[in-house]
């Protein structure tokens, strides 16, 4: 069951494929600098490998594109709480820190974490944005 009216000519909705594409784009430069260097990250777990590493940014980065898609047909809730989820797994890249410090990552290491991180949260802003800018929102 639709929640909305097809979302079409929402002024929010570009910002919100914008801030989807960085953050897709952020996960992956995390992602993929998080797997060639694996070995160097501190404290990670021995099970990990660089396939699951990819693994996981295909599998996250679908759902937040589902959100989207699903957002963009009207159906608000599911659509908004994949993208949230989707959102949430970008901010979490902060969690390195809880397996070493800021001073145990390299410098590459830190600007891949914060700029997921920065993007999950643009992202996050951009879909409350939409989400309540809507027509059906007032």
């Amino acid at each position: 069951m639709r929640s909305c009216a097809t979302p079409t000519g929402w002024p929010a909705l570009s910002l919100l494929n914008s801030a989807l594409a960085a953050c897709v784009f952020a996960t992956l430069v995390h992602h993929v600098h998080n797997a060639q260097f694996l070995d160097e990250y501190p404290n990670m777990p021995a099970w990990l490998s660089p396939g699951f590493v990819y693994l996981a940014w295909a599998a996250a980065t679908a759902v937040g594109i589902a959100g989207s898609l699903l957002l963009r047909r009207g159906f608000r809730l599911p659509g908004a709480a994949l993208l949230l989820g989707y959102a949430g797994y970008s901010v979490d890249g902060l969690l390195h820190y809880t397996r070493a410090p800021l001073g145990a990552h390299t410098a590459g290491m830190n600007a891949t974490i914060f700029l997921e991180a920065a993007t999950g949260t643009a992202l996050l802003i951009a879909i409350l944005w939409t989400v309540f800018s809507s027509p059906s929102a007032r």
